[in-house]
């Protein structure tokens, strides 16, 4: 028998993700929406900005679907609109977050005299809710999506260093790390080949749980009125301009909450699926 090289690795890798339902719905439901926002142009929606005043407050029906909001605009366009907004501002947090914890864990695990500097203000950051510290950002700067991005990422950068502090704490007492560092291998080729490789499952996962928290802090800010400004169509904004009525037009909060929560449920079994299927404890049981 051959040994079993990497590639075969990753193929039995490649089957576990594909062989796992739970993955494979939210990915499905995950991908709907990625086409319903690429399309939203395509799929019978107007300018979601377009004021009619004699059309505001109508109920769903044939000719607006989910009713119209209190200054006409059509709440179908204006949701299919913000599912592009939610998305990017998901992945675009998941992602940077992701990047900047990997560079923080890696400096303070494996250069320890950084250590203890570098995660006391990590501790310091995690003791502040996330929403509370994105909102005491948003105060210093104007309400724009760039912004709104930055500051939901520094409140996660100290969850995803921590995971990687940790893993890397393990790895660096390994023989096969101890043994690249007595040849004299170069720090930085010791990261990618030996560390890099063998964090980034737990990353990815927490990436997954993290894409799914800002899209839900995205749309806490902008419903109190402090993240994106109203002119630009999200869920949050959404919401907040629907909650006067929401008593007796319960449709103006019911469609952008509803697809909040499907794309929540949907990363979130994403993630769920990847924990299963990457980590080694679990596929042992």
């Amino acid at each position: 028998m051959r040994p079993e090289t990497a590639s075969d690795g990753w193929v039995k890798t490649l089957r576990r993700l594909v062989s796992h339902r739970t993955l494979l719905v939210g990915a499905v439901i995950l991908a709907i929406l990625v086409i319903v926002a690429i399309a939203a142009p395509l799929l019978g929606t107007v300018d979601p900005a377009a004021l009619s005043p004699a059309r505001r407050n109508r109920a769903p029906s044939a000719l607006y679907w989910f009713g119209t909001d209190q200054l006409g605009r059509d709440i179908y366009s204006r949701v299919l609109y913000g599912t592009r907004v939610s998305l990017i501002v998901g992945l675009a947090v998941a992602m940077l977050s992701a990047v900047a914890g990997i560079v923080v864990g890696i400096i303070a695990g494996y250069v320890r005299w950084t250590d203890g500097l570098i995660m006391r203000m990590m501790d310091g950051l995690m003791s502040i809710p996330p929403i509370l510290l994105a909102i005491a950002l948003m105060t210093l700067t104007r309400g724009s999506l760039g912004n709104v991005i930055l500051a939901i990422t520094i409140s996660e950068i100290p969850r995803v260093a921590r995971v990687v502090r940790g893993a890397l704490l393990s790895l660096r007492e390994q023989p096969f790390v101890l043994a690249a560092v007595a040849t004299g291998v170069s720090v930085p080729r010791i990261m990618l080949r030996h560390i890099l490789p063998n964090i980034m499952a737990p990353v990815i996962i927490q990436a997954t749980y993290i894409c799914g928290a800002a899209m839900l802090t995205e749309a806490i800010l902008s419903f109190i009125g402090a993240g994106l400004p109203p002119t630009i169509p999200s869920w949050g904004n959404i919401m907040a301009e629907g909650r006067a009525l929401w008593q007796v037009k319960p449709y103006m909060i019911a469609f952008p909450a509803m697809f909040l929560s499907i794309a929540i449920l949907a990363v979130n079994l994403v993630g769920d699926g990847l924990r299963d299927a990457l980590d080694p404890r679990l596929l042992e049981r």
